[in-house]
């Protein structure tokens, strides 16, 4: 059980405040944080069950909105043809650096807060696993990073610009790693999981790699993509990964 309430807070940014959601365990504590990389569509209602699964297990987590510069605090977008074409312009719209300060941003919210164990963790969806990566490499105090088939990784078109690098810096990333993929996603080709596999490899990152016989958004517990039956087996795995590390 945990609060159900909207728990939130404004976080200071370069670029202004940044909506923040808050999910903790019902027992009074310190627990390991984990931060909750969203899709482009913001903090929807399976972004805030997927957060409340996880501060069930004991977990205290932080859900941003990551288009907060762009869009009025609480906005979310519809998992339709605008919501994803708005979700999508942001995308490439945002700056890496702005992604880069955001992420800062919440490690050093996290470690001030009174809630938290001082172990931080990362997890994402979609543009989040892109997200959650991206976080890992710039920011060693997160030492579990959890990607669910991020979106641009081998393509490298994240934010202004469609330069990322995120990729060509994972010899930076000091956390252990846990990449979810679905085979099926037409995102992220076999090549491109080759190629994101071949990098972390080489850069000799400390990963365990999982591909699912699903579509993009399969973990998504809406819509004719979703696949229960995997979800379940990706929400164990990620259990175990993150308790493993952070507790």
């Amino acid at each position: 059980m945990i609060y159900r309430n909207d728990e939130h807070v404004d976080l200071a940014t370069p670029r202004g405040p940044m909506r923040s959601h808050l999910f903790r365990p019902v027992a009074e504590g310190r627990y390991p944080a984990i931060i909750l990389y969203s899709e482009i569509y913001q903090v929807t209602a399976p972004i805030r069950r997927a957060a409340e699964y996880l501060a069930g297990h004991g977990f205290l987590i932080v859900a941003p909105e990551v288009y907060h510069e762009f869009e009025e605090a609480g906005t979310v977008f519809e998992y339709d043809k605008p919501g994803t074409d708005r979700g999508n312009e942001l995308k490439v719209t945002k700056e890496v650096a702005s992604f880069d300060d955001d992420a800062a941003t919440l490690v050093n919210f996290l470690q001030s807060h009174e809630a938290c164990s001082g172990k931080i963790g990362a997890l994402g969806i979609c543009l989040g696993g892109h997200l959650s990566f991206r976080a890992c490499v710039t920011q060693p105090e997160i030492t579990a990073g959890a990607c669910f088939y991020g979106t641009d990784l081998h393509q490298r078109s994240l934010g202004k610009g469609g330069n990322d690098g995120t990729l060509d810096r994972a010899e930076e990333i000091e956390a252990e790693m846990l990449m979810i993929w679905g085979r099926q996603d037409p995102h992220i080709s076999r090549e491109g999981r080759r190629e994101i596999y071949d990098a972390m490899t080489d850069a000799e990152v400390s990963l365990s790699w999982h591909e699912f016989n699903g579509q993009h958004a399969f973990m998504r517990d809406i819509g004719h993509r979703h696949d229960p039956e995997i979800a379940a087996q990706v929400w164990s795995l990620t259990l175990a990964f993150f308790t493993r590390i952070l507790k």
